[in-house]
């Protein structure tokens, strides 16, 4: 992969046989390697914050890819399987306040379960905030503890992001082995999560006032969604079918996504998982894919490098290797498929505060890179 660091390439997409747009753009390679790096967030033009898989939370120069200094006070996580340090994301007011919120996957000795007569401690999805104080973390605070207890490390989602109000949007996955759990309301497995910055519950949300129902819930019927956007206080979210049906959504309160009852997928044993795609009281995606590309992270282009590509959805695929372009026209949508031959298990996507495109690749090996014009 070094033999393509500062080349130029020449990118050509097409969509319907018609010819598009060509870009002549360069990727940079930004640093060496790093320990399954799985989100970052911008603290200025040049220093972003990293998460690793393993508890790191790292601050790195863009311009060297170096490393500034690495961040003390992260909390034990859970590294094991899908499980670690997963999303961080700024305070709207970060300037001020310095705070930050972060996700990660951690065991609960509390809620242990007895599974072949064994005691196993289960685990479960934390989001939780904590001030940026020089190189520390101070005031930490977990704001939110998800009732999904598994003992496989799989599926919790865990991404984070604000509507304007500074309520937070935390995506919770289905457990894999609790799929059937994202139907029901008493639980956080397979489902969208809306509270206040410190963790209490908006008198708003959909269920708050319904019996039997865990009142941080916004929707449901979810699998494991690892890409999320708010633009406009739209909600748009990406989530991993199995063998195949991956979904991409606009999420609206108190609306059921239909998972496991309902989908365009195929299990990995290529066994059927349910005969239906629709029913009554549930949603359909805006588009969906079938085989899975394995859709991790989104982000919404503002256009200041790639003018053609300004509002543009990005999705970076796992198993795909792939970056997805989606448009939304009128409800419809359309995709162009980019890096296809750059074969690289693409972790994450960003925009950096100059318009480049940043992009995380997957596992202990993972690496960063930048594209530009």
């Amino acid at each position: 992969m070094n033999s393509l660091l500062n080349k130029t390439f020449f990118l050509i997409i097409f969509l319907s046989s018609q010819f598009i747009k060509s870009y002549e753009f360069n990727i940079r390679q930004v640093g060496d390697t790093f320990d399954d790096p799985w989100s970052l967030a911008f603290i200025d033009e040049d220093k972003f914050l990293l998460s690793e898989m393993p508890g790191n939370l790292k601050v790195i120069s863009l311009d060297t890819g170096e490393l500034i200094y690495s961040v003390k006070g992260v909390p034990q996580v859970l590294y094991d399987g899908q499980g670690g340090l997963s999303d961080v994301v700024l305070d709207p007011k970060f300037s001020e306040n310095k705070k930050i919120y972060f996700s990660y996957s951690a065991e609960d000795t509390e809620e242990g379960q007895l599974v072949d007569d064994l005691f196993s401690p289960s685990n479960t999805l934390f989001v939780a905030s904590a001030s940026l104080v020089g190189d520390t973390l101070k005031d930490l605070k977990i704001i939110f503890k998800a009732k999904a207890y598994r003992t496989a490390p799989a599926h919790y989602g865990g991404k984070i992001a604000f509507l304007s109000d500074g309520t937070l949007i935390i995506t919770s996955g289905d457990g894999y082995n609790n799929k059937e759990d994202a139907q029901f309301l008493d639980n956080h497995f397979g489902k969208i999560i809306r509270i206040n910055p410190d963790g209490s519950v908006p008198s708003d949300n959909p269920f708050v006032d319904q019996d039997n129902a865990l009142p941080e819930i916004y929707s449901y019927g979810h699998r494991n969604m690892q890409g999320l956007v708010i633009s406009n206080d739209v909600i748009y979210e990406n989530e991993h079918g199995p063998k195949g049906g991956d979904e991409f959504n606009i999420v609206e309160p108190g609306k059921n996504y239909g998972w496991p009852a309902i989908c365009y997928c195929v299990d990995y044993s290529g066994a059927q998982i349910t005969p239906f795609t629709e029913m009554e009281g549930m949603e359909q995606p805006l588009t969906y894919w079938r085989p899975s590309i394995a859709p991790s992270g989104m982000m919404l282009y503002s256009g200041k490098k790639f003018k053609e590509w300004k509002d543009s959805f990005f999705i970076s695929a796992l198993s795909g290797k792939i970056l997805s372009r989606l448009t939304l026209n009128s409800g419809k949508v359309e995709e162009e498929i980019l890096l296809k031959d750059f074969n690289e298990r693409l972790r994450n996507v960003y925009e950096t505060p100059s318009g480049n495109i940043l992009l995380l690749t997957d596992g202990p090996g993972g690496k960063i890179f930048e594209l530009s014009p």
